[in-house]
């Protein structure tokens, strides 16, 4: 029900402060219980060794400030009836969490069997860092979180990305003072100068300063206080303090900052909704710095040693409980002097005084929608791929830019979803620069600060997230994409990794939620790798690596999945494909620049739809013979330069059966029994056949397509040209050159590996080597690539 609003300012009245303290202290009881106890739950007995668990897991230290956080959250979603979600980011804030679940009821209602009473809360307690348990971080199992406690440094931008197109959210993010330090939470600061006050929702930060990390001092923690305010209101924010170790003062000014922020942030709302998108300025939003002793209200010494207010409270404040009697005895005074008696009646239940605070039904933290995105995911109403497709009247004879095709129907899906407000693409400053400009059509780039006369497609409400941080546009993205919306990530392939950590923790997000039935699915987050390793000839070797592939080849099986479409028609069927799709990771790597179109968009369809398939009319089988090579081949320029060399073979190796092979689905080389899109040993035989020589042109590196195929029947005859680390500023064709995956050294490996060929062709074979010589002299004194490479088309009639 919702209270009456106290006047700023005022001070909370002896019942309230005592609720919020019981609520705080009985949150901080079962927090400790979770770490240590494996029975006596309400303490009925004198605790002894046996009532503790043998292997003590878990960290105490930030918890006793995320239990105040919590608690107070609760109180002003009550009294204000607020819509909001909170984003923890101290890694290791997870009996907190869990605690406040319980207390809240949201844990009973996910978790049946850990009933809101004391033989569920044993069971809450002996779960916790406990085999066939839950982990000691906020993880997926957590109800209401949207952020696992072990993506350290991530939490800001997943707190803005949730709040995009969220106009009614309050997104509360708790930032540890050890998270602080680290790069991508230090650019997440500057996230405030991208929210729209008019669209969006609000974000309030709570800078949770405890003094230490595991085992030093925290810099922000250690800066003087007017240095610390000068660095948050330089970064455009207006901090309020609270600070102190005993309770009822916290309390009062915990609260007091609580209503003074969120006055503030009505405020804002109001006036910019008033004024409208354009015409209200970038505001200050507010912020809040609780600083509070590390394992506060914990055992203040240890064996002679500090402990409260000290990096040794961050894990464990006791060890070895269950051997040393005198721990054993100081464990007990710790959780008495929590009075679990005044806080849970006998059996175990929150008492009515606990409970006075905590909202109800969707409103608790534990239960919001919004932290389980899928209940509110809607399909996006994505426009046919025929509206955008480029007609191929024959294959390999016109050419156009495969993400600027993609930019137009990007743009039909933006004006589709205008209203709606739920589709975002995302960006390091790049979206141009990779062909993508046709969605300014439909919308501009988000921008709050000051708009010049010189800049073009800036705006308050714009839907497109550019700025110079891989981790601000992954975090923002997947806080966007975890409470129910959808998006669209576009980089430069060679700097994708700078988010490696962060694809690793989001894939696993997707795998544990997979598992858990009350996790609705969500809309996949989906790559775009573009102006890649093939192309990257002017930037030379710091923007050449292709290796991101790899990296997601390694995780979960279920929900990785890697596309390399050949031409523009393909890239908008796998485009259509991934973003219908649901809890996966998808990674798209497609050219910028004009390459060749090979397929109509129904043949593009059909070809994605397997995965993997023979070009007929690239080969030569038309007379039934088996193949005597096959030319294999997954990405654009790999493709063209397979393509090229089955021509060259096709002039002068006429009798010379040959196979291409087309991979756009590159999971579709593992066995059947190691991914799902994966092919069976008679499907993949079929393609390659055993017993002839396979050679492939692969985008990235070689030894990836070995280890997707290492136990197939033909492995040893295939042979697979990719990049090798070989790069620099050169032309085009000198990078396929120089990585010996030209259409002259494809060409010259189907001459050595099919039988008796290498005598009957050598002649062939000296031609494709002298080609590649003269290519190397040409380059150097032309600055281009040769005539014959540059100016070829697809076709066997055209002269070599």
């Amino acid at each position: 029900m919702r209270q009456e609003l106290r006047p700023p300012g005022t001070a909370l009245d002896p019942a309230e402060l005592a609720a919020l303290d019981a609520h705080w202290r009985a949150a901080n009881y079962l927090s400790a219980g979770q770490i240590y106890l494996l029975a006596n739950p309400l303490l009925t007995e004198p605790l002894r060794p046996e009532h503790v668990k043998p292997r003590l897991l878990g960290h105490w230290g930030t918890t006793p400030g995320l239990n105040l956080i919590h608690t107070h959250l609760n109180r002003v979603i009550t009294a204000r009836d607020l819509d909001a979600l909170c984003v923890w980011g101290p890694g290791h804030g997870g009996p907190a969490v869990l605690a406040n679940s319980w207390l809240e009821g949201s844990y009973t209602e996910t978790y049946p069997d850990v009933t809101r009473d004391a033989a569920g809360m044993a069971r809450l307690f002996r779960q916790f860092s406990f085999p066939g348990g839950v982990p000691s971080h906020v993880a997926p199992e957590t109800p209401g979180s949207i952020h696992e406690g072990g993506e350290l440094g991530y939490s800001l931008a997943h707190a803005y990305g949730a709040a995009l197109d969220n106009p009614g959210l309050l997104v509360a993010c708790v930032i540890g003072d050890g998270e602080a330090e680290t790069g991508p939470l230090a650019a997440s600061w500057h996230s405030n100068k991208f929210l729209s006050p008019v669209h969006d929702g609000a974000v309030l930060p709570i800078l949770h300063l405890n003094g230490y990390k595991i085992a030093n001092p925290a810099v922000l923690a250690r800066l003087p206080r007017a240095e610390l305010d000068e660095l948050l209101r330089g970064l455009g924010h207006d901090p309020l303090y609270v600070e102190g170790d005993e309770p009822a003062q916290v309390h009062q000014s915990m609260a007091r900052a609580m209503d003074e922020a969120l006055d503030r942030i009505a405020l804002i709302r109001h006036d910019a909704r008033r004024l409208g998108a354009e015409a209200a300025p970038r505001p200050r939003w507010p912020m809040i710095v609780l600083r509070t002793p590390k394992g506060w209200t914990g055992p203040a010494r240890r064996d002679g040693l500090p402990v409260e207010g000290t990096w040794r409270a961050h894990q464990i404040p006791l060890d070895d409980v269950r051997d040393n009697p005198a721990h054993l005895r100081q464990l007990e005074e710790w959780l008495r002097s929590y009075r679990p008696e005044e806080l849970f009646d006998g059996r175990g239940r929150p008492s009515a005084q606990v409970l006075s605070r905590v909202p109800a039904g969707p409103r608790r933290l534990g239960a919001n929608p919004h932290a389980n995105g899928g209940l509110l995911l809607r399909s996006l109403p994505l426009p046919p791929p025929a509206d955008c497709a480029v007609p191929v009247d024959a294959p390999g004879t016109t050419l156009h830019a495969p993400t600027a095709v993609l930019g137009a129907y990007l743009d039909r899906l933006m004006a589709r979803t205008a209203e709606r407000r739920d589709f975002r693409l995302f960006g390091a400053d790049e979206t141009a620069s990779n062909r993508l400009q046709e969605v300014y059509r439909a919308t501009a780039k988000a921008w709050q600060e000051e708009i010049l006369d010189v800049d073009e497609h800036l705006a308050g409400d714009g839907r497109v997230m550019e700025v110079l941080s891989e981790h601000l546009c992954q975090g923002w993205l997947e806080g966007y994409l975890l409470t129910g919306r959808h998006g669209l990530f576009s980089s430069y392939e060679a700097f994708v990794h700078i988010v490696d950590s962060m694809t690793n923790q989001h894939i696993k997000w997707l795998r544990t939620a997979r598992r858990l039935p009350w996790r609705r699915p969500l809309a996949s987050l989906n790559y775009l790798l573009t102006s890649h390793v093939w192309r990257q000839d002017h930037n030379g070797f710091s923007h050449q690596d292709p290796g991101f592939v790899d990296h997601v080849f390694n995780k979960s099986p279920e929900v990785v999945r890697v596309y390399l479409p050949p031409d523009a028609n393909t890239l908008l069927a796998v485009a259509d494909h991934v973003l219908r799709s649901r809890d996966y990771v998808n990674v798209v790597v497609a050219g910028k620049h004009p390459c060749f179109d090979w397929l109509d968009l129904d043949a593009a369809r059909s070809h994605c739809e397997r995965g993997a398939g023979i070009w007929e009319w690239a080969g030569s089988e038309d007379d039934g013979r088996e193949p005597d090579a096959v030319l294999a081949c997954a990405g654009d320029v790999p493709t063209q330069e397979a393509l090229a060399a089955a021509d060259l073979l096709h002039r002068h190796l006429p009798e010379l059966a040959l196979r291409v092979v087309n991979v756009v689905d590159l999971a579709r080389l593992l066995p059947a029994g190691r991914h799902p899109h994966g092919m069976t040993d008679r499907d993949y035989d079929g393609l390659f056949p055993p017993g002839r020589p396979v050679i492939f042109a692969y985008h990235g590196y070689p030894w990836l397509i070995h280890r997707l195929t290492y136990s197939r029947a033909n492995h040893d005859q295939l042979h697979v040209r990719g990049y090798v680390e070989e790069g620099t500023t050169t032309t085009p064709f000198d990078m396929v050159v120089r990585n010996d995956m030209d259409r002259y050294r494809l060409a010259m490996d189907v001459i050595d590996r099919v039988p008796g060929l290498a005598t009957r062709a050598a002649h062939v074979r000296q031609r494709m080597h002298d080609v590649r010589y003269r290519h190397h002299g040409w380059i150097r004194e032309h600055g281009t690539d040769l005539p014959e490479v540059a100016g070829w088309r697809w076709g066997r009639d055209r002269a070599g």
